[in-house]
């Protein structure tokens, strides 16, 4: 037993290590302006010793409460197969949509929005986070003030420029800069506490009811702020695949919680030392010697935490495109060694140009500050509502478990109703962002069942369609015809489109089926299962993970392992490309959705190449559809 202990603690140093450069970015930079909101942000409180001794209980406990607790100790709990995220949830809660119409139409939407809500906090965690670092030059001079601005777009602009070239080279220094600069912030704090040790009072909750009582509503309201020192935590979930849960606990209990809790109580003592440093907190903890050191190391911190949110987005959106989800776009995988470091070329321009807008629309970290918050705690909230449904319905955790959930829940419930309060000062911005992509992919999903719908009427039953063929006189040409189909049963309307224009047949030919497991990853041992039908045709089923791509082209090459011999360089693969006709009389969706279905489908990424298949074997014929 003890050996096993000292491997896991092993295994997990490497791995924690590993994992302070692209988990803990974001909320490893929250330092830099969270306490500095709650005194000069949206909804500021006056700058006393009571106050600044609330507000860092309510930031110590928070930390405690929602990211110690909730996700290490709970929501963690709740994985796919090892996987974490929004996107696992939704498939976890797939089962319980089947057995139950509430399920269906409540919680799948629901956790869809919330993954939804992430692309908002994709534009907003790179905007805020570089441009507070930027703006600690007007702690060295008011002159470089000016400088903020050109500055901050042209490290945003040259962050996305350089993501095709994928981040192998260079993400092996993440894991050192972050250690460094969580060294260097905890260094920082302690130097303030010495100022000020009475500030280490705040651990006590009584100070955080205190500032309740004292502000009322105002102080209700600076909750919303306060909730910027956990806005990363939902990345401590979604990554928990790539690392695990013994790596990231390890990091965030031995490395993270001390350095941030230390910066944010010597930000405190610096203010209650000298009530004008509030202004600047973080950059003023620091010897006048040391500032500019400081904010090169403060923007080399950002660009890390910014380069793994976008990179989240971009998996994001990879696994709800293979989840069908979202239309298919054209996928770069940025390196050989690595599956999962990938470059979706739509999303990383439409990211820069938004969040371009944000840093030049807002203009400062303060009013991007007002922003940030909303769309996190209402995703943290459907994040934690899910994993209790889950963990009673479907996971038979024990009861504590589901209970302290629950009161989680309502714990974030709070952060939630305050942030809705920023709403009209640019909450608006991230919610209005996932309510686009929500309609984008809820229309995509309703298309995709009115035309699974229509093919319907097309098809044939697959035994009746082979007895036909006992019967038939088709000529037979040489090689391999695949054709691709969603349904095992029943013929693929192109194949049947196919033989009544061209009245030939493949000698051999296999009706092949890309199916999509509800969990992240199938062994290639698994994949596969090959039935062979009557004169010449077979039936394979190819199942892939929500993290993986299918590869068409090499499942045809795991059929020998099952008898079935296919020479790909000989493959003729047919293909159906539909034309939507979007039309009021058909009915089924409002006709904006069916325009809006239309354009979607015709600009999404050809079959071919999301599939892997050479494109100088491919045939395709064209089915007008009415919808």
């Amino acid at each position: 037993m003890l050996a096993n202990d000292i491997a896991t603690q092993e295994r997990n140093i490497p791995l924690g290590f590993a994992a302070l450069g692209v988990v803990f970015g974001d909320i490893g930079t929250s330092p830099l302006y969270a306490i500095r909101q709650c005194f000069f942000g949206v909804n500021p409180v006056p700058v006393t010793p009571g106050n600044v001794l609330g507000i860092l209980s309510l930031v110590f406990w928070a930390l405690i409460v929602v990211v110690s607790v909730k996700y290490l100790l709970l929501v963690m709990r709740q994985n796919n197969d090892g996987e974490g995220g929004i996107i696992a949830l939704v498939a976890l809660v797939q089962p319980l949509a089947r057995r139950h119409r509430w399920a269906r139409r409540i919680l799948v939407p629901l956790g869809i929005f919330g993954a939804a809500l992430l692309y908002g906090d994709g534009t907003i965690t790179p905007a805020i986070s570089v441009m507070s670092a930027v703006e600690g030059l007007s702690t060295v001079s008011d002159r470089m003030q000016a400088w903020v601005l050109p500055l901050t777009v042209t490290i945003l602009l040259t962050l996305f420029a350089f993501q095709h070239k994928g981040t192998q080279r260079i993400g092996s220094i993440y894991g050192p800069i972050m250690l460094l600069w969580f060294v260097v912030i905890a260094a920082l704090g302690l130097r303030g506490i010495f100022m000020h040790p009475a500030v280490l009072e705040a651990v006590n909750p009584m100070h955080a009811y205190a500032f309740f009582h004292v502000n009322r509503m105002a102080g209700f309201l600076v909750l919303g702020t306060v909730f910027l020192v956990v806005t990363g935590g939902e990345a401590l979930y979604a990554d928990l695949g790539h690392f695990g849960l013994g790596p990231i606990r390890f990091a965030w209990f031995t490395v993270v919680l001390p350095a941030l809790l230390l910066n944010y109580f010597g930000q405190g003592a610096l203010i209650l030392t000298n009530p004008l440093e509030a202004a600047h907190p973080f950059f003023h903890l620091a010897p006048e010697w040391l500032t500019l050191a400081l904010i090169v190391l403060a923007t080399a911190a950002t660009i890390i935490a910014s380069q793994a949110v976008i990179s989240g987005t971009f998996s994001l959106t990879a696994q709800a495109i293979r989840l069908d989800l979202l239309p298919r776009m054209n996928i770069v995988h940025t390196s050989a060694d690595e599956r999962g470091q990938i470059y979706v070329p739509f999303v990383n321009w439409t990211l820069m140009l938004a969040t371009l807008a944000l840093v030049i629309g807002f203009d400062s970290s303060t009013r991007l500050g007002a922003a940030y918050g909303l769309a996190v705690s209402a995703d943290m909230a459907i994040t934690t509502l899910l994993a209790v449904i889950i963990a009673f319905r479907c996971s038979g955790h024990p009861v504590w478990a589901v209970g302290l959930g629950v009161a989680m829940w309502f714990v974030d419930g709070a952060f939630l109703s305050a942030n809705l309060f920023k709403f009209a000062d640019g909450g608006w911005y991230p919610i209005l962002l996932g309510c686009l992509v929500f309609i984008v992919v809820s229309t995509w999903r309703r298309g995709r069942e009115l035309i699974t719908r229509q093919l319907a009427t097309a098809r044939e039953p697959l035994p009746t369609f082979l007895a036909a063929r006992e019967t038939s006189h088709a000529y037979r040409l040489p090689g391999t015809a695949v054709f691709l189909t969603r349904y095992s049963t029943s013929t693929p309307p192109i194949l049947l489109h196919h033989l009544k224009h061209h009245k030939v047949l493949h000698e051999q030919v296999i009706l092949l089926s890309i199916e999509l497991a509800e969990q992240p990853r199938v062994a290639a041992r698994d994949r596969l299962s090959v039935q062979a039908l009557s004169k010449g045709f077979y039936q394979v089923r190819a199942c892939y993970g929500y993290l993986q791509s299918p590869h068409v082209p090499s499942a045809l090459r795991l059929c020998e392992q099952d008898g079935l011999i296919v020479d790909t360089n000989e493959v003729t693969y047919y293909l159906g490309r539909e034309t939507l006709i979007p039309s009021e009389r058909v009915g089924g969706m409002a006709f904006w959705r069916e325009r809006l279905f239309a354009f979607l489908a015709r600009n999404a990424q050809r079959t071919a190449s999301f599939y892997g298949i050479p494109t100088e074997q491919v045939v395709e014929l064209g089915i007008e559809l009415e919808f």
